[in-house]
Order: structure tokens, then C-alpha cells, then sequence
């Protein structure tokens, strides 16, 4: 196994992470700005205010795109798995 090899199973493991995680970062991300945005404008500072809208929206976005991560994360593990043999020769 040279080091190139494993620089590029290090290299493809942090981009699907980066792909798998992104739609939960940025919905929690957004919603966030926005419970923030309207507790600016009602001068509310209640922290448990926020907690709930990112729940639910995080809830919402896995159980639309939790087959897409699902799906991707058993690609890569599967090719990863399929490419083991020939990296260790």
C-alpha cells in the first residue's frame, strides 16, 4: 500500500463526508440565522427557541435525503471494500 493510495482513500472518505453531511450543517445552519434573526427583532433571548425549529427541520431534511446519504455511504464502503485487495499487493 503506497502512501499515494492512502492519501486518496483519506481524500475520498472526507469528500463524501463533506457531502453526506452538508445537507443536516446547512439546514441547521439556516435555520438558525433565521430563529436568530427574528429573536434579534423580538429581543426574545430564550436559547430552547432555537433548539426546536433546527430539530425539526434536521428531522425533516434526513428523512428526505437520508436514502441519498445511505445510498452514497454503501457505494463508497462497497468500493472501498472492493479496492482493499489490489492496495495492499
Amino acid at each position: 500500500m503506497t502512501p499515494e493510495s492512502v492519501i486518496a482513500f483519506g481524500q475520498q472518505a472526507l469528500h463524501i463526508a463533506m457531502l453526506v453531511g452538508a445537507p443536516l450543517l446547512l439546514t441547521a445552519l439556516a435555520v438558525g440565522l433565521l430563529v436568530g434573526m427574528i429573536q434579534a427583532a423580538t429581543q426574545i433571548n430564550e436559547t430552547t427557541l432555537s433548539f426546536i425549529p433546527k430539530l425539526i427541520a434536521m428531522a425533516l431534511v434526513m428523512i428526505v435525503t437520508g436514502p441519498w446519504m445511505l445510498r452514497t455511504l454503501v457505494q463508497f464502503t462497497r468500493q472501498l471494500i472492493e479496492s482493499l485487495p489490489m492496495a495492499v499487493r
